[in-house]
């Protein structure tokens, strides 16, 4: 089996929701795919886990638009977000910093 390649993650944050949803998240793969509108939620305990799309028919039945077939693939994925959101966490630390820093000043 070929390694996986994830080439690009983006992360919206939204504010969080009481169910844990912490925002949405797009993946491109091998620069030749791309998945978009993966939820993004959060546990008690910190851990986040993804839901992809899914579609509901007119008769009620809900079907996948879109899933990993396995668990590497899901972990794969899961550790690029968790990146991306320690990226951007880190990013959003600096520039508070800063802006305290320039208050103090």
């Amino acid at each position: 089996m070929s390694e996986i390649v994830i080439n690009e993650v983006t992360f919206y944050p939204i504010r969080p929701t009481e169910k844990g949803l912490i925002g949405f998240a797009n993946c491109t793969f091998d620069n030749k795919l791309s998945l978009n509108s993966i939820s993004v939620y959060t546990s008690l305990t910190g851990d986040i886990r993804l839901l992809f799309p899914d579609k509901v028919l007119p008769n009620s039945k809900r079907i996948s638009v879109y899933y990993p077939v396995n668990r590497q693939t899901y972990d794969v994925i899961k550790e690029a977000v968790e990146k991306k959101i320690e990226e951007l966490a880190e990013k959003a630390k600096g520039e508070f910093a800063n802006e305290q820093e320039s208050r103090v000043t």
